[in-house]
């Protein structure tokens, strides 16, 4: 069994804890996108997209891949 500190699952909570974030995931399941494809269906920047991302990142509950130009997340 694994077992998590407090701040980690605190971590883990704030980036759940947030509508747009448990959209993406979904969005993420299916396989992976860029930032423009994930941030499409909220009408935000590509800023805000990406620390919605980072959240999600620092969390452990997804992967940013740089290649090139485009930021692909999985």
């Amino acid at each position: 069994m694994v077992e998590l500190s407090t701040p980690q699952l605190d971590t883990i909570f704030h980036a759940l804890g947030d509508a747009t974030r448990r959209r993406m995931l979904r969005e993420l399941a299916a396989g992976e996108r860029t930032v423009g494809q994930l941030a499409e269906p909220f009408a935000i920047s590509l800023a805000a997209a990406s620390k919605h991302i980072k959240a999600l990142e620092n969390a452990g509950l997804i992967r940013r891949e740089v290649r090139g130009r485009t930021h692909l997340c999985r």
